[in-house]
């Protein structure tokens, strides 16, 4: 009986540590600890910006500063806590009238279900206090057991500090290296649309779809007004030794005279400098109001057809690992998937991932994952 009240006794103990524990604030891990994910270069100003430092004074101060959006960049983690948190400081907190701020400058959790489902659990509705900093606790009461996450960042604003909160207790790790596989890396280089310009949440803009469709990291360079095909910008690309695509999405920030004197030799930089890696040319999209307005309707086309020209010339020289996308389902959103006529809502994001994925895969070897 001694030895049984004994037992009780220590169970009863062990719960109530337990308790203790899920009661007690969370535990903030800093993210740079863990893995960051979709980032193309290291030597960045800050941990969650996304051009090379020594561009600032190469680019204008409008690109520059819109490459300071964390748009793509992830975390990556498992942990076995109950509880799963966010607090990060913003580097702006802006805000824009055409975008939700949840997409804008909040941040979504992924959990992976099997073994390659990635399911969205929560979103922070980024209320930042006098100091920027905004504060989330995801999900309360998981399962038992080791779990596969990934939180994505702001696609319009900038992140200075980051920390993934857990239980006291609770293990966290930088998770399982072949999900969302850091062998394999596409470098997606465009414009607002591209960055995420305007999804209703972090996981939406197209560079996160993709990546959880083909389980790879997907680098967004997308710029938002300033993807103008800056010949720096090339051959920063070019020193990403791990690209195994580039992707080209440059035809909305451009002129008819862009595409057609810019294009050629934007990609013969990447295709000199790395021969052996992929590039893909993708044509911009119609916008919806082209059906109606006459002049869009006969200046788009046109910015496409400088953009093909210069395809084919770069085909005639070498057809060696260079396609070309048309715009054709791009503009499937058309109807109903874009805000305001050119920037696209989640619907619009999928319309364009599920046009790349395949194609892209493809390319790759991959076979896309269901969703």
């Amino acid at each position: 009986m001694k030895h049984l009240f004994l037992s009780i006794a220590l169970c009863l103990m062990a719960a109530l540590n337990v308790i203790a524990a899920d009661e007690q604030p969370l535990r903030y891990i800093d993210a740079q600890d863990l893995r960051i994910i979709n980032k193309g270069w290291d030597n960045t100003l800050r941990d969650y910006t996304r051009i090379p430092a020594y561009l600032k004074d190469s680019v204008r101060p409008e690109l520059w500063e819109r490459s300071q959006c964390s748009s793509g960049i992830g975390v990556r983690f498992a942990t076995d806590s109950k509880r799963v948190g966010v607090k990060y400081r913003l580097l702006w907190n802006t805000h824009m009238l055409h975008m939700a701020d949840t997409g804008l400058k909040g941040t979504d959790l992924y959990i992976l279900e099997g073994d390659s489902v990635w399911r969205h659990v929560n979103t922070n509705r980024p209320n930042a206090d006098a100091e920027k900093w905004c504060e989330k606790v995801y999900v309360e009461n998981l399962a038992p057991g080791m779990k596969e996450f990934m939180i994505y960042l702001p696609l319009y604003d900038g992140v200075e500090e980051l920390y993934v909160g857990v239980d006291s207790t609770a293990t966290i790790t930088a998770g399982d290296p072949k999900i969302i596989d850091k062998n394999k890396k596409i470098v997606a280089y465009g414009t607002s649309i591209l960055q995420g310009g305007c999804a209703s949440r972090t996981g939406m803009a197209a560079t996160n779809i993709i990546s959880r469709d083909l389980n790879c990291e997907v680098v967004n360079i997308g710029i938002s007004g300033e993807g103008r095909m800056d010949q720096c910008m090339a051959r920063a690309m070019a020193e990403i030794a791990d690209a195994d695509l580039f992707l080209i999405d440059p035809v909305p920030n451009c002129t008819e005279m862009m595409c057609d004197t810019l294009t050629y030799d934007f990609v013969k930089i990447l295709r000199t400098a790395r021969p052996e890696v992929p590039i893909v040319m993708l044509e911009g999209p119609m916008y919806p109001y082209g059906r109606y307005d006459s002049f869009f309707g006969n200046y788009l086309p046109k910015k496409n057809a400088a953009f093909h020209r210069n395809y084919e010339r770069l085909m005639a020289e070498n057809p060696k690992n260079l396609y070309y996308v048309t715009n054709e389902d791009l503009d499937g959103a058309a109807d109903d998937g874009t805000v305001d006529g050119i920037h696209l809502t989640d619907l619009g994001f999928l319309h364009y991932a599920d046009k790349l994925t395949p194609i892209l895969g493809e390319i790759l070897g991959i076979t896309p994952g269901p969703r």
